[in-house]
């Protein structure tokens, strides 16, 4: 027995853990698990417990043997929503096959793997996700509604705002299970609402947008509601978005510091390298039919640009810093998988850095207007047409292993297929998506 892993035992024995759950997540970016008694984690640790992948969607079609899931001890989390006698514990999982190489499909080797890399050649980085999200009143046999919480907008307060309750006691999740809210308020839509939490490791920082979306679903719904993630689930108000703020340090140095007057050349090189590819990694940070109703409007960036204070543009550098310091991508959804999404942005920003490329003059213009469409380069319209845009980059089959690519890419185009063929859109994603984003 590792040290390491006496540390763990004596956390379960403390908590009187009983369940132990083993999660990862799909190519889609849906999060699964497996329960296991607490006094089989030893051999989890040592042995990886195997599943069959030919049940998840889209693993089956690259292998349809046996895979293992090996537990990651540093994501070790108490669920705060179960019951404390019986306590549940949560790993994340790489996942293996059974000889013990990592599986293509999974997503936390593919990040590990980058972030690894880029810690070897000095940098070091965090990102810090900001998520928004949809309260919704659920029906009498507690499905999912689009009825909005409450009718508030932006910042407003108690009792206008009736999501104020349930922010605070999802704060309090995060809190328990290792992950330190910053900020949370009500957004511009009805019912919309928005927890930010600190910036980490990519890789934590994925586990904890995964870990952040679990206890805004579980603590809304111990308390009668529904928090979708959908980027437009009401078409006349606000989409949803994903904010992707990326810190690089180098030396000490705070890459994104004082941009705004003195940029760092591979700053922004690496942010050149980030916007020459967006329109091929779109399909991976916006992944659904109708994440193209929200993008171009006046809460989304259709096009590519950058600009320190315009929040119409696709990338902004806030006026931060030190740590935060950074850049902010501000077209992804809250429907992405987090491993693939971040992987795709850090190897386009390490990319434009290796080729030193320069970085285009900023857009401080508004990206909705008539000029804007002359001179900037549109994002994908739909999601169509950002499958096309992936299947024809060579930069996207170099990052994402390609059995998974294809994999991926196929499931997206019927999924496009069949949002294109529909009459009631609305009916459409009430009924597709609604239930599971």
């Amino acid at each position: 027995m590792t040290r390491q892993f006496a540390d763990i035992k004596a956390m379960l024995d403390e908590y009187e853990v009983k369940f132990v759950r083993l999660a990862f997540c799909d190519i889609l970016g849906s999060l699964k698990n497996i329960a296991i008694m607490a006094d089989e984690l030893e051999g989890a640790v040592e042995h990886g417990i195997s599943f069959d992948a030919s049940s998840i969607e889209g693993f089956g079609r690259i292998n349809e043997s046996d895979l293992f899931l090996k537990p990651d001890l540093d994501s070790f989390a108490i669920l705060p929503w179960r019951p404390a006698t019986g306590a549940v514990a949560r790993f994340y999982c790489q996942i293996t096959y059974p000889d013990g190489r990592p599986f293509e499909g999974c997503g936390r080797s593919l990040l590990s793997s980058l972030e690894d890399r880029a810690i070897a050649k000095g940098y070091s980085m965090l990102l810090g996700p900001e998520c928004e999200f949809y309260l919704f009143e659920t029906d009498s046999e507690g499905k999912a509604t689009t009825r909005p919480l409450d009718r508030a907008g932006y910042f407003d307060v108690y009792p206008v705002d009736r999501g104020e309750n349930v922010r605070r006691e999802i704060c309090f999740a995060l809190e328990d299970m290792g992950i330190k809210p910053e900020r949370s308020h009500h957004e511009s839509g009805p019912g919309q609402n928005e927890i930010d939490f600190r910036a980490s490791s990519p890789l934590k920082a994925a586990d904890d947008f995964l870990s952040f979306k679990m206890a805004v679903k579980s603590v809304s719904s111990a308390k009668g509601l529904f928090a979708s993630f959908l980027p437009k689930p009401l078409r006349s108000e606000s989409g949803s978005g994903l904010h992707i703020n990326m810190s690089l340090r180098k030396d000490g140095r705070a890459l994104f510091e004082d941009f705004a007057t003195s940029p760092d050349k591979e700053a922004s090189a690496f942010m050149a390298g980030v916007m020459r590819h967006m329109e091929e990694v779109t399909v991976f940070l916006n992944p659904l039919p109708s994440s193209y109703e929200r993008l171009g409007r006046s809460e989304a960036p259709g096009r590519v640009s950058w600009s320190c204070q315009n929040r119409s543009s696709l990338i902004r550098v806030p006026a931060a810093q030190g740590e935060g310091a950074r850049m902010e991508v501000r077209s992804a959804d809250g429907a992405v998988n987090p491993y693939f999404a971040f992987a795709l942005l850090l190897s386009a920003g390490f990319e434009g850095i290796e080729d030193g490329l320069g970085l285009p003059p900023a857009y401080d213009k508004s990206s909705y207007d008539e000029e804007a469409s002359r001179v900037l380069r549109p994002l994908p319209g739909s999601l169509l047409e950002a499958v096309e845009k992936a299947k024809e980059s060579d930069f996207v089959k170099a990052v994402i292993p390609s059995p998974v690519l294809e994999s991926y890419l196929r499931v997206k185009e019927k999924q496009a297929l069949a949002w294109e063929s529909t009459g009631d859109k609305d009916a459409f994603e009430l009924e597709h998506y609604l239930p599971y984003i």
